[in-house]
C-alpha cells in the first residue's frame, strides 16, 4: 500500500528535476516557437484566402480548408506529446540506478513502489499541463483568426491525455526492467509501428470494396493487432473525430476514407476500456518489476 505523503513528495522532487535540468524551458521555448510559426501561417493564409473568396461555394470550401488547418495544428500537437512522454520517462529508474541516486533515496523510509507512482504522477503532471495549454492555444488561435470552433474538445482532450499517460507509463514500464538505450530504441519504435500500423488499417479500408479482399482482411488484422500492442495512434483517431466539424466529416466519408491520420467515426468504448487498464497494467508492472530488481 502506497502513502500518499511520500507519493507527492516524489513527484515534487521530479517536478524539481526537471526544472533543474531546464527540460521544462526547453519545451516551453520549442512549443511557443511552434506555436508563434503556426499563428503566422494559419493569418497569412487566412487574410490570403479571403481575398479570393467571393462566392458562397468558395467560402464553404475555406471553412473546410481551416477546419483541416487546425486539425493538422492539434496533430502536431499530439506528437510532440507523445515524444515528450517517451523522453521524460525513458531513464525514470534506469538512468538512477546508473548514477547510483536510488541508493540514497531508497535509503530512507520510501517503499520502491511509492518512488514509480510518485515519478509517474510527476511525470503525467507534465504531459497534462502541455496537452492542455499547446492545444487550447492552437484552438484559441483558430477561433481568433479564423472564428473556427471545434465540436468537442473536451472529449478529444480526454483522448489525448489518455494517449500520453499511456505512452508514459509504458516507457516508465520499459526503464524498470532495461538500460535507458535499449529502453528508448524499443518504445520510439513502437510508437513508429502504431503509426505505421494505422496508415496499413487506412489502406486496408479502402480496399473492403475490391473483389478480393484477402489483402483488405490481413492489413485490417494487422492494424488491430498493432492497436492491442500499442493503442496510442488509435486513440489519436479517436480524437481527431471529436475535433472535426461535420462539414468535414461528410466530405471524408464521401471521400471514402479521407486522410489516412483522421477518423470518421468516433472511438469505441473497447477500446478506451483496454487503454485504462492498458495503463493500470504497465504501471502494476513496473511497480512489480521494481520490486524485484537487484539495485
Amino acid at each position: 500500500m502506497v502513502r500518499p505523503g511520500y507519493v507527492l513528495q516524489i513527484a515534487r522532487f521530479t517536478l524539481q528535476e526537471a526544472i533543474s535540468r531546464r527540460l521544462i524551458l526547453a519545451g516551453v521555448v520549442i512549443s511557443l516557437g511552434y506555436i508563434g510559426l503556426f499563428a503566422l501561417g494559419f493569418h497569412f493564409a487566412y487574410d490570403k484566402a479571403l481575398e479570393n473568396s467571393t462566392s458562397t461555394e468558395a467560402r464553404l470550401s475555406l471553412g473546410l480548408a481551416f477546419a483541416t488547418l487546425t486539425l493538422f495544428g492539434v496533430y502536431v500537437v499530439n506528437y510532440l506529446a507523445s515524444f515528450l512522454a517517451l523522453f521524460l520517462s525513458v531513464g525514470a529508474v534506469s538512468s538512477e540506478i546508473d548514477t547510483g541516486t536510488l541508493h540514497a533515496v531508497l535509503a530512507r523510509p520510501l517503499r520502491r513502489s511509492e518512488f514509480i507512482v510518485g515519478r509517474w504522477l510527476g511525470y503525467a503532471l507534465m504531459i497534462t499541463v502541455y496537452i492542455l495549454a499547446m492545444t487550447g492555444l492552437i484552438l484559441v488561435i483558430a477561433r481568433v483568426i479564423a472564428g473556427y470552433e471545434v465540436p468537442d474538445p473536451i472529449r478529444a482532450l480526454l483522448l489525448m491525455l489518455l494517449e500520453g499517460v499511456l505512452l508514459l507509463t509504458l516507457s516508465l514500464f520499459g526503464s524498470t526492467l532495461m538500460p535507458t538505450l535499449a529502453n528508448g530504441v524499443i518504445v520510439f519504435t513502437l510508437l513508429g509501428l502504431a503509426w505505421l500500423a494505422g496508415i496499413i488499417e487506412f489502406v486496408g479500408r479502402l480496399l473492403q470494396n475490391a473483389a478480393d479482399t484477402t489483402a483488405s482482411d490481413a492489413m485490417l488484422n494487422i492494424g488491430i493487432a498493432v492497436s492491442l500492442l500499442l493503442p496510442s495512434d488509435a486513440l489519436w483517431r479517436g480524437a481527431s473525430y471529436y475535433l472535426e466539424s461535420p462539414s468535414m466529416i461528410a466530405v471524408l466519408g464521401v471521400a471514402r476514407g479521407g486522410i489516412p491520420f483522421f477518423s470518421t467515426t468516433p472511438p469505441t468504448t473497447a477500446l478506451i476500456l483496454w487503454s485504462l487498464a492498458y495503463v493500470g497494467l504497465m504501471l502494476g508492472g513496473a511497480v512489480l518489476a521494481f520490486k524485484a530488481r537487484d539495485l
